[in-house]
């Protein structure tokens, strides 16, 4: 059984960030000053990744700005103009999925935050055979219980990737249940992602996209569909519906949200750093690790 671990650093050029809310107690836009962290955390986010691949006896890869990852940019950039680097990025992330599976029977992808505090397996933990595995996100949307009309939250949020991917089964005539998922921590197989076919007519996918962000039939409020973006977490929901392909949903230990709760779990594996503030990350691994 041939197992990997991979992430990957891409620096977004400053003139490509798109605006996000500011982080928690900051006053710039969430893209820049996650730019400057990682500019500065990154080799750390890598070396204790490398070192936990290791202790489970896997292999472990970073994918950096290579000619392969400028290939896929540019194809993207000269189909689909509309298509920020964000998204380009984040679609790239699922590609290596596809490019791993080549080599490997079982992947692990870890976005470049999250920090492994375990040293106990994710593959013996989960059972892959069983469908792949990611964070369920449906409990971040409306949380208020405000009129569909009146929600008013940015691209990336769980509200427009769950409104936005229920257009997209509305209009191919699916039922318009979804889950909305975060992608930053996938475990899978090579079975669950063939099934899943995620770049099958990719093209497809894309202009269904454009017509749901254009809404010409107004099957959304202007407000909703404002949200729509090219989300590579929408086309996971969208194409775990229509290709069935079997998920599993991590608990806490396995995809830890930190984010504005005010401590981290004892029984923490893999811990998220959505809020960027590695500083007590890093004052906790090293307690767990006798560093």
């Amino acid at each position: 059984m041939k197992r990997t671990l991979f992430s990957l650093y891409i620096d977004i050029p400053l003139a490509e960030c798109d605006y996000q809310y500011p982080l928690e107690n900051d006053t710039i836009s969430k893209t820049v000053r996650t730019k400057e962290i990682f500019e500065r955390e990154h080799e750390k986010l890598v070396e204790v990744q490398k070192k936990y691949a290791s202790t489970i006896g896997a292999d472990y890869h970073i994918f950096y700005e290579d000619d392969a990852y400028q290939e896929f940019y540019d194809h993207y950039r000269t189909n689909y103009p509309e298509i920020n680097t964000y998204s380009i990025v984040n679609f790239y992330k699922i590609h290596l999925l596809y490019q791993l599976k080549e080599q490997y029977d079982e992947i692990l992808y870890l976005d470049l935050d999250v920090v492994p505090f375990t040293t106990e397996s994710f593959f013996d933990a989960w059972d892959l055979t069983k469908g792949i595995c990611v964070l369920n996100n449906n409990h971040n949307v409306n949380t208020r219980w405000d009129s569909i009309t009146k929600l008013e939250t940015g691209n990336r949020s769980p509200n427009g990737k769950f409104y936005n991917c229920q257009a997209m089964l509305i209009y191919q005539g699916y039922s318009p249940h979804n889950d909305v998922i975060n992608t930053g921590i996938v475990g899978t197989n090579r079975q669950n992602l063939d099934q899943l076919d995620y770049f099958g007519d990719f093209k497809k996918t894309l202009d269904l996209m454009t017509v749901c962000a254009k809404n010409e039939d107004q099957m959304f409020p202007d407000n909703i569909a404002e949200m729509f973006a090219y989300d590579n977490e929408t086309v996971f929901s969208y194409k775990l519906q229509i290709t069935k392909t079997p998920v599993q949903w991590l608990d806490k230990k396995w995809h830890f949200f930190c984010s504005k709760v005010p401590y981290i779990p004892k029984s923490t594996a893999l811990c998220h750093v959505i809020n960027k503030k590695f500083e007590p990350i890093w004052a906790i691994y090293n307690e767990i690790h006798n560093l």
